[in-house]
């Protein structure tokens, strides 16, 4: 038996290519090792979209395109919108009502959050027992593994307390301890040199058109220390680089090269990368389009990947609630 698995990728917008180098190219791997549930966690952009959510249903359906156009497979995994199957409210009730304040108040990533996010108030109950509804998400299918990054690890552990609290709680091995699943994390950067985010403007998305792929890398930062074209580059420096050594990885040593010799200006530089990465990004973007002319097919993925995730979650739910007494 393949042990489950349960990710999930909240709906604010569109999919960029940080989200397909540092989360769905490890889902794609993973769905031949596990038995995976992928999860579009809607109630969860909720929380902090809560003020503008009218392109929230448009983007579930356009953020699932991209999953299933760069190979996340309905005949591998489990495929739902989180808001179809009604059991994660449920036990995130039950798992609110056990949970210590403290516990969420502490979250490293609801500190960092608060700090951060500009333009939205998330001072609201809700965002800070976000950590519990992930937990919800996890045991609602007794996962046993949860592919994470670094810095989401805080998290999952504060699942496994939850978890570990309510067998305790209630006598009986109900949750089990998910573990770690870590995965390889995006070394990406946005166009500006900063972490890439929706909020900050700087993303290029997988359904980018070639034209705006070109216009966004010729505005990408490139080494402060090449001033002049016949300067010598440092590529390590250099976020054009990074982005040849994801997608035209058999080229990132001739263009290294070009850069350090200065035979290569970081115009032309900007010009071939575009090209690599229009031409990396054609299958996905072609089976996209396939996609966009079948909306039964897509409906049909996610009644049947709602119903496949409904069968575990209401089980799990019977016995919860004959241990509560409810």
């Amino acid at each position: 038996m393949k042990k489950r698995i349960l990710s999930g990728m909240r709906p604010t917008g569109k999919l960029h290519l940080g989200h397909l180098v540092g989360a769905l190219g490890n889902w794609v791997e993973l769905q031949d090792k596990y038995d995976c549930l992928f999860m579009v966690a809607d109630w969860h952009a909720l929380m902090s979209e809560y003020e503008s959510p009218k392109d929230l249903g448009e983007n579930v359906r356009d953020n699932v395109i991209d999953w299933l156009a760069c190979g996340i497979s309905p005949q591998k995994s489990t495929i739902f919108i989180q808001s179809r199957v009604k059991e994660h409210l449920e036990l995130y009730a039950v798992l609110s009502i056990i949970t210590p304040l403290g516990w969420l108040e502490r979250c490293p990533t609801y500190k960092e959050q608060l700090r951060e996010v500009k333009g939205r108030d998330l001072s609201t109950y809700g965002f800070l027992g976000y950590p519990v509804l992930q937990a919800a998400d996890i045991l609602v299918y007794k996962a046993q593994a949860v592919p994470v990054g670094g810095d989401q690890l805080p998290h999952l552990e504060l699942t496994r307390e939850i978890a570990r609290k309510f067998n305790n709680l209630y006598k009986e091995k109900v949750f089990p301890d998910p573990e770690a699943v870590l995965t390889k994390s995006s070394k990406l950067l946005g166009t500006d040199g900063r972490k890439m985010s929706k909020s900050y403007n700087n993303t290029i998305a997988i359904s980018e058109s070639p034209e705006d792929i070109r216009v966004k890398i010729q505005k990408m930062f490139t080494d402060p220390a090449r001033v002049r074209r016949n300067d010598p580059g440092h590529p390590e420096k250099c976020n054009l680089h990074s982005y040849y050594t994801v997608f035209a990885p058999g080229r990132s040593k001739e263009i290294a090269q070009g850069c350090r010799e200065a035979s290569l200006g970081c115009t032309d530089c900007k010009k071939e990368l575009a090209q690599e990465l229009i031409r990396f990004l054609e299958p996905i973007q072609k089976k996209r389009k396939e996609l966009l002319k079948d909306k039964l097919k897509l409906d049909d993925i996610l009644d049947q990947g709602a119903k496949k995730a409904s069968v575990i979650a209401e089980k799990t739910m019977s016995e919860v609630k004959k241990l509560i007494n409810i």
